[in-house]
């Protein structure tokens, strides 16, 4: 068995290299059974060469050793790994929005016709609670 990484398989347009299910199981510390089982489950999900075969990349080798620090060091459940696997992705993609957000308020705050006096006025979300006078009787 080659500890060999495979190339992207066909169609990628990565330079990433990508290791056939075996080396992969074998850098992961797994079976390959396992990989397939986590493939199916949606917990990692290898790239597909035009035959079907799964190419598992080095992102993919870390996040199978995470879940298994997860399932045995932590006593997390399957169902539980890909519940943070998932939040896990989100809060990455938020945080990425987010810089773009940033970035492209810069550009306009750098623009030279930027007008700051443009902008509509902050509402006030103060609440006012009216309550009657007592009255003399």
């Amino acid at each position: 068995m080659s500890t060999d990484p495979k190339r992207a398989p066909e169609g990628s347009s990565a330079r990433a290299e990508y290791f056939v299910i075996s080396v992969a199981a074998q850098l992961a510390g797994m079976h390959a059974q396992t990989l397939r089982t986590y493939d199916r489950l949606g917990l990692v999900t290898p790239q597909r060469t035009s035959g079907g075969g799964r190419r598992y990349s080095e992102r993919d080798v870390e996040l199978l050793r995470e879940v298994q620090r997860l399932s045995q060091d932590e006593g997390v459940n399957l169902a539980g790994i890909k519940r943070i696997i998932e939040l896990t992705n989100q809060v990455s993609e938020l945080q990425q929005r987010v810089v773009e957000l940033s970035a492209a308020l810069e550009r306009e705050r750098s623009r030279p016709d930027y007008r700051p006096e443009l902008l509509p006025p902050q509402r006030n979300t103060a609440l006012v609670v009216w309550q009657p006078r007592n009255r003399r009787r």
